[in-house]
């Protein structure tokens, strides 16, 4: 399951839940108020979204469920109402997210366990103000944790992914 993107509750199956994931559905068998994080990552193979706090404080499990970010590791899978995206359903294709590109662009990511919380917040962050100033950016981030300091880094891709899409 691998690649995949979008992720909506369809109802419930005998002995799990039926979701949609990137348009495919799927039973999981996972309990229903199991973690959405650990049905993408045990279940569903996908393994973007990360484990960090598991109290949904440092962003490493962000993923999106519509058009909000959201920790995924706080929320039921049987309370997931909307599509929701992972950093693996960015990418159309063999085209990545503007977003991704411009991480790799601008090398923003050292050990890389922050990155998908990053990116994720960071496309809500743009989608919501398609020209961010780096204090929008700052705050925009400022939950998401990064112990490597590559916020510099961040900040530019971020900078160039908004321009990339106003463009």
């Amino acid at each position: 399951m691998a690649g995949t993107s979008a992720l909506h509750l369809v109802g419930q199956a005998s002995g799990g839940v039926t979701i949609q994931v990137n348009g495919q559905t799927v039973n999981v068998n996972s309990a229903p108020d199991t973690p959405l994080l650990y049905v993408l990552r045990d279940e569903l193979g996908l393994h973007g979204p990360r484990f960090g706090c598991g109290l949904g404080q440092c962003g490493a499990c962000t993923v999106h469920v519509g058009d909000q970010a959201v920790r995924s590791c706080r929320v039921p899978v049987n309370s997931v109402t909307e599509p929701v995206t992972t950093l693996e359903g960015l990418a159309s294709g063999d085209q990545l997210h503007p977003m991704q590109q411009a991480f790799i662009n601008e090398q923003a990511a050292q050990c890389g366990y922050c990155t998908n919380g990053m990116i994720m917040q960071s496309i809500v962050l743009v989608n919501n103000n398609p020209s961010p100033s780096e204090a929008d950016i700052r705050q925009g981030l400022a939950t998401n944790l990064c112990r490597c300091g590559s916020h510099l880094a961040v900040i530019r891709a971020v900078q160039g992914a908004a321009a990339m899409a106003t463009a």
